[in-house]
């Protein structure tokens, strides 16, 4: 009968990846504390409403603050799944790491700006300004990604330390090529903000719709290539602890 600890541990990671970080390090809480900053940065408003119309207007950014906060808990839950998979705690990886956070927190106010806009109908700036807000946009989304493709190279290089099998050597393959596909969708954006007319400029928010696109796509072409694998070596996984 496992312990509570190991049971969590069982029932938190991925079926067909054994991950090898368990204890949270201090570099991970560090993260932590930063994306938690970065959650602050988001909020809508920090003083508490004092008049129906002041709670009216705060609502009015509930809807970009919950798009924003999704976005963000996203590339919070790559970086948790990529320090769970590998427990990497080199210098690389720690450089890498602090990286993605300067990128996370230079992130946070063109995110929040881009959806306040959008969901106001964008009336606050005119389109040479929302040209400049999309490349701003488009380069701290592929800067993120960027780095994350870089962690993602890196625990592929370590890959026989760890004595990955197959399947989590097609997962780690395919976080890297999803990674390189949304620094490539933030680039594209930003470029088509910088060359379009300014009567078209709205093009590169729409071009992020892409992503849904390509993921659907991904999911289809390794999914296939899982199924392939599970029948080759009988559907077996790598167990919880490497002791057992």
């Amino acid at each position: 009968m496992p312990g509570k600890r190991e049971y969590g541990m069982r029932l938190a990671a991925e079926p067909d990846f054994r991950w090898r970080g368990e204890d949270i390090t201090r570099l991970e809480g560090f993260s932590d504390a930063v994306f938690a900053f970065a959650v602050t940065l988001l909020v809508v408003s920090l003083e508490v409403p004092k008049t129906f119309h002041e709670l009216m207007e705060a609502m009015r950014g509930f809807a970009a603050f919950g798009v924003c906060f999704a976005l963000l808990v996203d590339v919070w839950f790559n970086h948790y799944r990529y320090f769970r998979r590998y427990g990497l705690q080199d210098a690389w990886s720690v450089f890498l790491n602090c990286v993605l956070l300067f990128f996370v927190l230079f992130y946070v106010y063109p995110l929040k700006f881009l959806f306040v806009m959008l969901f106001s109908g964008g009336g606050e700036i005119d389109a040479e300004q929302a040209r400049t807000l999309f490349i701003i946009y488009g380069l701290g989304y592929a800067g993120v990604f960027l780095v994350f493709a870089l962690l993602y190279r890196h625990a592929w290089t370590v890959r026989e330390v760890f004595k990955l099998n197959a399947i989590e050597l097609l997962k780690t393959r395919q976080s890297m090529v999803d990674h390189v596909a949304m620094v490539i969708v933030g680039l594209v954006s930003a470029l088509l903000a910088f060359s379009l007319p300014a009567g078209l400029v709205g093009l590169a928010g729409y071009f992020y719709f892409v992503i849904g696109i390509y993921y659907t796509a991904s999911g289809i072409l390794f999914g296939k290539r899982y199924r392939v694998l599970a029948k080759e070596i009988g559907g077996n996984t790598p167990p919880a602890d490497p002791a057992e």
